[in-house]
């Protein structure tokens, strides 16, 4: 306390020190609440460079440059405009990712007003911005701490299915809209939609619809690193459902699907949108991706970002090659409800907007479509979405508190599966596949004409974290007879 006393009555200046507070406590924060988004040793350089480094160097030198004799008289506003103003802009990137005009301004001239009327109490500021980065230093702690101990038995398999040997080897395209609810779910309940043109292209298409189809998870990340990996994770016992550890490294880089189709000669690509699935900047285990890391931001929700994938899959298609080839598409329509409890027009504008946005998914999976059956009319097509739209809910936050509305359960997790099997030779164990945890097993069963890689199928259940309504946990919401539940995992 000595030291901090003698900081606040020293009539000298600490320029560094003062550039030092205003970035620590913004990169703290930043990380331990999007480490999911930075965990890479690129993105630490990155923060070091952009939230330390610059404004040290920023700070220093106009504070020198201040003390030139026609300056002189400014100087006494020179840290405490640039510390209030580096601090809250700093902040602002760490809460929302982009440039924000509006909003800059404001917290130029909040810095401007500070530095104008309370520039003696600035070292307050200083001090104060310190006892948070103490604090933010914790809490980053704890975040590493949890991601060191991360563990993946999970990911272990119970068998041999890595290295399946394929019997048949057609090009399979997984095609996954994101959100999509199921067609048999999609009229009735809280949507009140009739699907039925789609759902009848598809029949003509020679797809079989799977009703009653679920995920496993309530998020893109959580469903799909289960479903690539073909196992449960629940959640890795943590406490978001949309950005579970590790989950991107698992679906980009390194899981048992893509070994499975590497191990038989597959061509590999991951085909989508936008870049989302990319933002840690994770090692991409597919031999092509229609981004690289040059297009991606560090600091970045992945969602600005866009690609033509109708385009980019047209491209891959007409590559010369003879090898089997396997594509992750990716389409974000019609995805789920606003996250965002603030920007939420309400349940019934919620809907309205979701049922925009479902008929630009029909759209570009009818493209799709036509586009693969053009050119690859023996192709293996699976067009399985991750999770429900969450119509019936005013945002998509209220999926951590606890409802027993069935309607609403199946609106988080009804999700949308549709199968095109080479030459119509369905399995006759396709009535196995009710969830997307299980879907690669069965194809691969499929693929490999060998039954004896159903034994390990994993539980259907469903799953979600809830932390309003009941004890926070992660809670079982469907069992794997379909049943709706709430059991505490």
């Amino acid at each position: 306390m000595q030291i901090v006393r003698n900081f606040l009555k020293s009539t000298k200046d600490y320029p560094l020190l003062t550039a030092l507070a205003a970035g620590l406590y913004p990169v703290f924060f930043y990380y331990t609440n999007n480490f999911t988004l930075v965990n890479t040793w690129k993105h630490f350089g990155y923060f070091c460079l952009m939230f330390v480094l610059v404004p040290v160097v920023l700070i220093f030198v106009a504070y020198r440059i201040s003390g030139w004799s026609f300056l002189k008289k400014f100087q006494k506003y020179v840290l405490p405009f640039l510390n209030m103003f580096v601090f809250l802009f700093l902040m602002k990137v760490s809460l929302y990712a982009g440039l924000q005009k509006k909003m800059t301004l404001a917290i130029l001239i909040v810095a401007a007003l500070f530095a104008f009327f309370l520039y003696k109490h600035y070292k307050k500021a200083v001090v104060f911005q310190l006892l948070l980065a103490a604090i933010g230093f914790v809490t980053f702690s704890a975040t590493v701490i949890s991601q060191l101990n991360f563990s993946s038995e999970w990911m272990k398999q119970p068998d041999d299915i890595a290295s399946v040997q394929f019997k048949k080897k057609p090009n399979v395209y997984f095609i996954q809209p994101d959100g999509y609810m199921n067609f048999s779910k999609i009229g009735k309940g809280y949507y009140e939609i009739d699907n039925t043109v789609f759902e009848q292209f598809l029949l003509d298409h020679n797809f079989t619809n799977y009703a009653d189809f679920r995920s496993n998870y309530g998020s893109t990340l959580s469903s799909n690193s289960s479903a690539f990996m073909m196992k449960h994770h629940f959640y890795n016992r943590g406490t978001s459902f949309s950005e579970g550890l590790n989950a991107r490294n698992v679906i980009i880089s390194n899981n048992t699907v893509l070994d499975a189709f590497n191990n038989n000669g597959y061509k590999t690509y991951f085909v989508s949108e936008k870049p989302y699935l990319l933002l840690n900047r994770p090692k991409i285990g597919f031999d092509e991706a229609n981004f690289s890391y040059d297009d991606i931001p560090y600091i970045s929700s992945g969602l600005k970002l866009s690609r033509d994938v109708q385009e980019n899959l047209d491209e891959y298609i007409s590559e010369p090659g003879s090898e089997p080839r396997f594509f992750f598409i990716e389409i974000f329509n019609p995805g789920h409800i606003s996250n965002n409890k603030l920007k939420s027009g309400g349940v019934e504008v919620e809907k309205e907007l979701w049922k925009d946005s479902l008929v630009r998914a029909n759209g570009k999976l009818t493209k799709m479509v036509n586009l693969i059956k053009e050119k690859d009319p023996n192709a293996l097509i699976l067009i399985m979405a991750d999770h429900g739209g969450f119509v019936g809910l005013e945002n998509a936050t209220q999926a951590y508190h606890k409802t027993e509305d069935p309607d609403l359960i199946d609106s988080m997790f009804g999700a949308q599966l549709s199968i095109h099997w080479p030459n119509g030779e369905r399995p006759s164990y396709e009535d196995k596949l009710k969830s997307n945890v299980n879907v690669f097993r069965i194809l691969f069963a499929y693929l490999s004409d060998n039954q004896k890689y159903l034994q390990h199928l994993q539980d259907n259940s469903s799953y979600m974290i809830i932390y309003k309504g009941a004890p926070k946990g992660i809670y079982q919401y469907f069992d794997d007879n379909g049943n709706h539940t709430f059991n505490k995992h």
